[in-house]
């Protein structure tokens, strides 16, 4: 019990960062100063101000309104989040008009994103009102900015996809509600883990310098959704891997505690090898210019590590320890229903029940 808390807590505590999370891009500014792309950023922001690298394009369709686009100006520069707007441009075969806004930020900023919400919510809607008139608010800045928004919105769907299916097969193939459960909620306890050291390291800047990290910056919007489609992969894969090893000395000896010993012990050794080698290399990765390399490998190499040490060899021993034989529990309905596997687990089953009452 002491075991299966303290690692608990352990995992749940480097967790805890994901509150804050606030996924985006990073741009130029968040490269070593050596580079040019960094220079050059530095230099605009230093002579025209940090939005300039960012602007943000309105565009309008008077529809016969012709003042609305004067309208718009005003009220757009009016903001506090603008620090200037350019002159209009107005296509005349069309009669569309873009006008290019400089926000008072950087690009990857968060207070850069509150203004496009701003604008598109509070300024566009009341000057253009419900005349025939539209305007729009586009560039990169606001398409980074609707990437994370639309990526954070579908990533809960697709960790629930996920999360189901994995739990389904599980369940096929071990014959057992709990061991899939807990399968399941570990894996997703490691993966938070990783995704909290990857905020507090490069939101917060803790430690950030010894991976070369020149400034904080956002998480990139599709390394979540990517990093847990790999990370729950390679930790099933961990614990598919074990608890086949377990369930087949269970047969055998049907003793549970002896079992996870012996099932732990079986495979501690090619787990723990196999995961120091993937750190080592997603590591490496860390080492790269450019952040969202960093962000990758950092990610993976951590959520590996504390999958391989302290789920894989001490939460899932201590809380199937506890569990007894609840463990291998499948109601006698479900176990109807469910289809048998021709081979793997169940095969090794039926093995032993043949050979029992041979």
């Amino acid at each position: 019990m002491p075991y299966a808390i303290g690692a608990a807590g352990l995992l749940l505590a480097a967790t805890l960062p994901v509150l804050g999370l606030r996924v985006g891009l990073p741009d130029d500014g968040s490269l070593p100063a050596s580079r040019s792309e960094r220079r050059a950023y530095d230099l605009v922001a230093t002579g025209f101000g940090p939005g300039t690298n960012g602007p943000l394009i309105v565009a309008v369709d008077p529809a016969g309104d012709p003042g609305v686009v004067d309208r718009l100006v005003r009220a757009v520069a009016a903001d506090p989040g603008i620090a200037s707007v350019a002159p209009a441009r107005v296509d005349q075969a069309t009669g569309i008009a873009t006008l290019v806004v400089f926000p008072t930020t950087g690009p990857q900023e968060r207070a850069t994103a509150d203004t496009v919400a701003r604008l598109r919510a509070d300024v566009l809607p009341t000057v253009v009102g419900r005349g025939p008139a539209r305007a729009h608010v586009g560039g990169a800045a606001a398409s980074l900015s609707d990437v994370g928004r639309r990526t954070s919105e579908r990533l809960p769907v697709f960790v629930a996809a996920v999360l189901a299916l994995s739990f389904l097969l599980l369940m096929l193939v071990f014959r057992s509600v709990l061991v899939p459960l807990k399968a399941v909620l570990l894996n997703l306890l490691s993966i938070g883990a990783a995704y909290g050291i990857m905020v507090a390291v490069f939101q917060w800047g803790w430690g950030g310098a010894l991976i070369g990290l020149e400034a904080t910056v956002p998480i990139v919007s599709f390394i979540p959704m990517f990093l847990f489609a790999i990370l729950f992969g390679l930790s099933m894969d961990y614990e598919v891997f074990l608890l086949s090893r377990v369930r087949e000395e269970y047969l055998r000896t049907g003793d549970n505690r002896t079992a996870i010993v012996r099932g732990v012990s079986g495979t501690a050794r090619v787990i723990t090898s196999a995961a120091l080698i993937m750190v080592a290399v997603f590591l490496s990765f860390a080492l790269a210019d450019d952040p969202s390399t960093k962000m990758f490998g950092l990610g993976l190499a951590t959520a590996i590590f504390v999958d391989a040490t302290v789920v894989r060899m001490v939460l899932v021993p201590a809380t199937m320890t506890l569990l007894g034989r609840a463990n291998w529990w499948l109601p006698g309905w479900l176990d109807r229903v469910l289809p048998r596997s021709p081979v793997g687990i169940e095969a090794a089953d039926d093995i032993h029940a043949g050979s029992a009452t041979g």
